[in-house]
């Protein structure tokens, strides 16, 4: 079954306490597609500028990801440029480029619009409306987006959430959007305007699941070091997206199962910088730290 993502595909220059690279592949969909990929088939759509080349996607291509929905458009593709602190938990924008991902007019490809599992990545939230309008009748939708747009946006936001099955935010954005500090009220208040499914990211302290006959927390896989949280959240949302894909489930097991799954990948995305651990391992690795996972978290 195949999952279709709309958002960005960008050149990052990340720096970090332990090294720092230049112009490396990234970008919400990027992430997304690589995490998605090893439950699901996958359908991008995004753009780049004319400098990007499409082998940078080659790995991608080989797990079953299409690109039909790309396009290259005349300019430079999306750039960001970070610096994380030696906590992780603090983090520099010195420089964010859109470049052609300022004009982004997201065209969903014919064969795409029967997806039943739809993932709104990093967007303006009027663009994510106008995708939901392109696609027939998705079965689960899941939403992501950040405090620029709660705060700048909101109303098209609201919009969006009335539309939508679940919905991604860390601790601080669900905060920012209902004005509640308690995060179980908080999930409560975003539940009532819309979307049935809260995931909260809470990053390496885990994640909570919330709906309204649900309460499930994980915590975070214990990694060893952390060398790059960038995408670690889209990772997130690729591996939940993927599994319930997988399964054509969502009722509240699956769902369970499928934040845990999002949690592996995120944990196995921050093990190295951009998306070089998540090209190294299989599903065998991701299979191993769900056996892994279920042992640190049981008890009689």
């Amino acid at each position: 079954m195949n999952v279709l993502v709309v958002g960005s595909i960008a050149f990052d220059t990340i720096e970090t306490p332990f090294e720092k690279v230049q112009q490396t592949l990234g970008g919400s969909a990027i992430y997304f597609s690589t995490a998605c990929s090893f439950f699901s088939k996958v359908n991008v759509v995004a753009v780049v500028g004319e400098d990007f080349k499409m082998e940078n996607l080659e790995f991608l291509k080989n797990k079953g990801v299409d690109f039909k929905g790309i396009k290259q458009e005349k300019g430079k593709t999306f750039r960001w440029h970070g610096k994380y602190h030696n906590n992780f938990n603090e983090r520099d924008d010195l420089e964010t480029k859109l470049n052609v991902f300022e004009n982004f007019n997201p065209v969903i490809p014919d064969e795409y619009k029967k997806c039943r599992f739809l993932f709104l990545a990093n967007i303006h939230p009027e663009l994510q409306l106008d995708v939901l309008n392109q696609i027939e009748k998705p079965e689960f939708v899941a939403l992501d987006t950040i405090k620029y747009y709660i705060d700048n946006n909101r109303d098209d936001l609201i919009k969006v959430l009335k539309n939508v099955n679940a919905v991604f935010l860390n601790d601080s954005e669900i905060r920012n959007l209902t004005g509640e500090h308690n995060l179980i009220t908080a999930a409560i208040k975003t539940i009532e305007l819309g979307p049935e499914v809260i995931i909260i990211k809470k990053g390496e302290h885990g994640a909570l699941l919330i709906s309204r006959d649900l309460f499930f927390s994980v915590p975070g896989y214990p990694v060893e070091e952390i060398k790059d949280p960038t995408g670690a959240g889209d990772s997130f949302a690729g591996g939940f997206m993927g599994y319930i894909s997988k399964v054509k489930n969502t009722d509240n097991n699956s769902l369970k199962r499928a934040v845990v799954y999002g949690n592996i990948l995120g944990s196995f995305c921050v093990e190295k910088i951009g998306v070089k651990k998540l090209k190294e391992i299989n599903f065998t690795d991701i299979k191993e730290r769900f056996r892994k996972f279920r042992e640190y978290v049981s008890f009689n």
